[in-house]
């Protein structure tokens, strides 16, 4: 009996464990569905489900004149799932009938392996079940659109395996035209420059994303569970291309042909404080030059004479001079404190502010300067500070090291020299675009104007914003002040003392100031061996009517065979000015000579060339010319009369005018010369945008007008 009473008791205590046992299992399984079920279903669907981003198109950039500056294009990956059912079904019978054909159609397509090649690398992709092969990267719209037709692909996803994503390329259509300014886009929008960067939160638009469910071995997008990505906005610059075309190669002549370390030219319409053009170049160790850094808006830079500019605006408004006001430049050389400040040009004494601003006299401004404010700098300060020299000018740009230094009394390095060499240029830093502000201010007769790059914002090609132009100043100085310093900077050139006298010109009067600055090259001090030259200038055209400011700030080698603000930038000033006044500032038309018969025409051609046509049209012709292989050619009343034409030989740099000939004709005389020859229209040239009569370069490029 007790036998059975101790198995007994040993089932009992068996089954009250299972009781238990089973009745803790079913409370935690109620506990689990119905307090922490939601917690698990969440980790079950986080096992299962992601959200993948949706990019959003990021928007154009384009330019005033409706070209494209800078845009997205789609660019694909494209990927294999050697482990796909479908393409493993049936013992791989699905991609053994088709890797031969195509093998062949990658082979021709991409032409960067044999068929032979790629069937061997699909072959053994496929016999390890890559699930993730790289088949081939940044590969273009065009061939998606092929490749989604070859064998095989063509059966979709699930069979194929073929695993196409798309990514956005962003690129600059007109690839170095303004590439500082407009910027790149990157990943990693720290590194984004130029307007890019500035208007990235715009142009990148909203990430959309899209719930991805894992099933049968890869990720499958949930249907409905998607939200679309918002496209970015267009902006639309100030920048016009031909003006920007026009200064980028006028600044990239001179720079390889002096062998110059870095430069800027910058463009402002007159009126509004537009920047119509800024192109930027550096030499890199290649010896090729790049837009590697915005020079114009964020390089600062002690000025040189340019700045001259600033002190007689400063002295003119208290009152202290006028252009008639005699200063004497003591021969040329002068001590202040004990440092010497010299003249280039020797041997002056007295003479007017008028022909000292002409003349770019360092000892003439650092004598007024000392004068007049070395007892009272704080009132010299205040000139500079209304004249916005130690500010921002607000243009869009993110340029930290571009802002102005201009010294305060409470600085360290202020001393007995300070006045005297701010006066003409130097202990002071500013960039390009701070000058060119101030000097479009006095074309704008007084006014002074924002510079700014954007015109406006779009939607889908609707405005939804625009920039208008700012005033930062309505009068920066008195109407009397303004006259007297156009007249100097009139002086400049067109006098034959002035510094820039050789850009003068007879069709358009140029106004501006040339500058010559000494700097230290690699920071090894200022002694003959280690200095180097940056040459400036700034002015306006016409003089008379300004339409368009230009900077130009040219930083030279020890090797530049120029170093001088008109030799080197002026010439480069003048090169644009020609072309901008030629294509913007006259009437293209063609006036033929006045006579009682309406119908005669005028031409210019070979002279074996126009005998050839006129003896096979039969009309009588008389050639008044004795020698020379070209003529001009008046046809009235079906008679034709020959003379002699003037075109220079081709072994000179003397610009020909090619205006009255057929394109053949022109081509032929330019390419002679080793012109590049773009034109617009059809006809008889009317116009050509290099002026006849001037200096040219081979190489350089010229643009006709034919109507």
């Amino acid at each position: 009996m007790d036998i059975k009473k101790d198995i007994l008791w040993r089932v009992y205590l068996c089954f009250l464990c299972i009781v238990v046992l089973c009745v803790f299992v079913l409370g935690r399984a109620i506990y689990i569905q119905r307090a922490e079920g939601k917690f698990w279903i969440g980790m079950g669907d986080s096992l299962h489900l992601k959200y993948q981003p949706i990019l959003a198109e990021r928007g154009s950039i384009y330019s005033e004149d409706g070209n494209m500056l800078s845009t997205s294009i789609p660019i694909f990956d494209v990927f294999v799932d050697f482990a796909a059912d479908g393409l493993r079904e049936k013992q791989g019978k699905r991609f053994k009938d088709n890797v031969d054909s195509l093998s062949i159609c990658l082979a021709n397509l991409f032409a960067d392996k044999t068929s032979s090649e790629y069937k061997k690398l699909l072959q053994q992709a496929y016999k390890e079940s890559d699930r993730y092969f790289i088949l081939k990267k940044k590969m273009t719209f065009d061939q998606y659109l092929q490749l989604r037709n070859f064998p095989l692909v063509r059966l979709g996803r699930n069979k194929s395996g073929f695993i196409i994503e798309s990514k956005d390329k962003r690129i600059n259509p007109y690839v170095l035209l303004a590439n500082r300014t407009i910027g790149l886009s990157r990943q990693d929008v720290t590194k984004n420059v130029g307007l890019e960067l500035t208007y990235d939160s715009l142009l990148r638009g909203t990430t959309g994303q899209r719930l991805m469910r894992y099933a049968a071995g890869t990720y499958m997008p949930v249907e409905g569970a998607e939200l679309d990505p918002v496209n970015g906005k267009d902006i639309v610059t100030t920048l016009d291309t031909y003006i920007q075309d026009v200064t980028e190669n006028a600044l990239m002549n001179m720079m390889v042909g002096n062998n110059s370390v870095h430069g800027t030219a910058i463009v402002m319409e007159t009126a509004t404080g537009k920047i119509k053009a800024i192109a930027n170049l550096g030499k890199q160790p290649d010896g090729t030059y790049l837009e590697d850094l915005n020079y114009g808006i964020g390089k600062k830079t002690e000025p040189g004479s340019v700045f001259k500019l600033a002190t007689l605006m400063s002295l003119m408004e208290d009152k202290y001079v006028d252009l008639n006001t005699i200063v004497n430049c003591e021969g040329g050389i002068k001590s202040f404190s004990g440092l010497r400040i010299k003249d280039s040009h020797l041997g002056t004494y007295e003479t007017t502010v008028k022909e000292a601003f002409a003349a770019s006299s360092n000892v003439a401004f650092a004598k007024l300067a000392s004068q007049y404010y070395g007892a009272q700098p704080q009132k010299f300060l205040d000139h500079l500070h209304k004249m916005r020299l130690d500010t921002l000018t607000g243009v869009e740009i993110i340029a930290s090291s571009g802002f102005p230094l201009i010294k305060k009394l409470t600085s360290k390095s202020w001393s007995g020299t300070t006045i005297p060499y701010m006066a003409h240029g130097y202990e002071e830093l500013v960039t390009p675009l701070n000058m060119l502000t101030l000097y479009n201010a006095v074309a704008n007769n007084g006014k002074m104007m924002r510079p700014y790059l954007v015109n406006e914002i779009r939607d889908y090609g609707v405005t939804i914003q625009k920039f208008e132009p700012q005033v930062l100043d309505a009068q920066i100085c008195s109407p009397q002040t303004v006259a007297m310093l156009k007249e100097a900077m009139l002086e400049v050139v067109e006098s034959v003392h002035g510094t820039a006298h050789a850009i003068k010109d007879s069709v358009y009067k140029i106004a501006g100031k040339t500058g010559t600055a000494v700097t230290a090259l690699d920071n090894k001090g200022y002694n003959k061996g280690a200095k180097i030259y940056q040459a400036s200038f700034i002015g306006y055209f016409p003089a008379e009517a300004p339409r368009y400011t230009i900077a130009v700030v040219i930083q030279n080698s020890r090797e530049s065979k120029l170093v001088y603000g008109a030799a080197v930038s002026g010439a480069v000033f003048k090169q644009i000015s020609d072309k901008l006044y030629t294509r913007y500032l006259t009437s293209p038309t063609f006036n033929a000579a006045i006579s009682k018969d309406t119908l005669v025409n005028n031409a210019i051609g070979l002279k074996n060339d126009v005998n050839t046509i006129f003896s096979y049209m039969r009309i009588p012709m008389a050639d008044q010319a004795t020698n020379g292989t070209w003529r001009n050619v008046q046809l009235a009343q079906n008679t034709a009369t020959l003379s002699t034409t003037a075109i220079p030989q081709s072994n000179t740099n003397i610009m020909p005018s090619v205006v009255g000939m057929g394109l053949k004709d022109a081509v032929y005389v330019l390419e002679n010369k080793g012109l590049k020859i773009a034109f617009q229209g059809k006809g008889k040239v009317i116009s050509q945008d290099v002026l006849a009569g001037s200096n040219f370069i081979k190489g350089q490029k010229i643009t006709l007008f034919l109507n």
